[in-house]
């Protein structure tokens, strides 16, 4: 009996099988390692981008201080009283900002619209703020006999 033929039919009728486990590995690893790490990267432009003299930042040799001056590529840090470096805007690695900061510069960017209320066409309200004399008020049971 001659085995070749039928061990060239199994072979030619499972060949789809892998390319799917490589096709499902690939999105594995795009779910879980490129898509986190694309965010983390257009994070981490954005903050470098918006970079502005004042800020407090640290740069990637761990060299603390104050951005006295920004450039197109490169900014000016101040490190103490009579020492300024320049360096490049991707040696930033952190930029420290205080609470007033962070309110001050949330207020001024732009609402993001959702996909799906740009797809629908809902807008997001905001709650208009009520004043004490319109908030419900709780009973007053002082008055009341026992």
């Amino acid at each position: 009996m001659n085995l070749i033929p039928l061990l060239q039919q199994a072979a030619s009728g499972g060949s789809f099988v892998p390319l799917v486990a490589l096709g499902l590995i690939f999105v594995i690893f795009y779910v879980f390692i490129i898509g986190p790490q694309k965010k983390e990267q257009k994070k981490t432009q954005e903050m470098i981008a918006g970079a502005q003299k004042g800020d407090k930042i640290i740069t990637i040799g761990g060299i603390h201080g104050v951005i006295t001056s920004v450039k197109e590529n490169t900014i000016i840090l101040k490190v103490d009283d009579g020492c300024k470096l320049e360096m490049n805007r991707s040696a930033i690695a952190t930029v420290l900002l205080d609470e007033k900061t962070k309110a001050n510069r949330l207020e001024n960017t732009p609402e993001k619209a959702s996909l799906l209320s740009s797809l629908f066409g809902k807008k997001k309200e905001k709650k208009a703020e009520v004043s004490d004399a319109e908030k419900p008020q709780p009973p007053d049971f002082a008055g009341e006999s026992k």
